[in-house]
C-alpha cells in the first residue's frame, strides 16, 4: 500500500471550490482531509491570501511518481499555468505538492529534482504542518521529527481556519 500526504493551496478564483474539486477528484483514495486555512502569501510577488489544506490518501501500492502525476493532473484540471511564462511563487488556481510518501509503511526518500521526498521545505511551512497535525497529531516528517514539535518552532501568525471541504 502507498500512503501520501498532499498539500493543496489556492489563491486565484474560488479558492474553496478549487480545493473541493481536487479532493473530489481523488475520490475514494482520500482517508483524511484537514480544515482549510487562510494563509498569508510568501515570496516577492504581491498576491491574495492562500487557502491551504492537507490530506492523506492511500492507493494499492503504486510508487511516489504516481502521486506526483496525480498532483500535476489536479493542477491542470484547475487551470494552473506551469508554463515558463508563469510567475515563480506567483498566484495560482491550485498548487498540489507531495509532502511524504510511504510504501508498505516505510518512508520513501527521493532526491529527484522533480520529486524530492520528503518535501524539502515542509518542516519550514506552518501552512503545511498546522493542517497536517490537525488530521494526524502523531505525524512524523521523515528525517525531521514529529510534526507537532516542528510546528512549535514556527510562526503561525496570520494563519486562520476558514472552513472545510467535503
Amino acid at each position: 500500500m502507498s500512503r501520501a500526504v498532499l498539500s493543496l493551496g489556492s489563491n486565484e478564483g474560488d479558492r474553496m471550490a478549487h480545493l473541493q474539486s481536487a479532493v473530489d477528484a481523488l475520490g475514494d483514495l482520500v482517508r483524511a482531509v484537514s480544515s482549510a486555512y487562510r494563509t498569508p502569501p510568501w515570496g516577492p510577488v504581491p498576491q491574495p491570501d492562500y487557502y491551504n489544506l492537507v490530506l492523506i490518501a492511500e492507493d494499492g501500492g503504486r510508487g511516489p511518481r504516481v502521486w506526483l502525476d496525480r498532483c500535476r493532473e489536479l493542477e491542470r484540471a484547475a487551470g494552473r499555468d506551469r508554463s515558463p511564462a508563469a510567475v515563480r511563487w506567483g498566484p495560482r488556481t491550485l498548487d498540489a505538492d507531495v509532502v511524504t510518501v510511504e510504501v508498505h509503511r516505510r518512508p520513501v526518500r527521493s532526491s529527484d529534482p522533480e520529486l524530492t521526498l520528503p518535501h524539502p521545505r515542509a518542516a519550514e511551512r506552518a501552512f503545511v504542518l498546522l493542517p497536517w497535525v490537525e488530521i494526524d497529531p502523531a505525524a512524523e516528517l521523515p528525517d525531521a521529527g514529529p510534526v507537532a514539535d516542528l510546528l512549535e518552532s514556527l510562526d503561525v501568525t496570520g494563519i486562520e481556519r476558514v472552513g472545510h471541504v467535503r
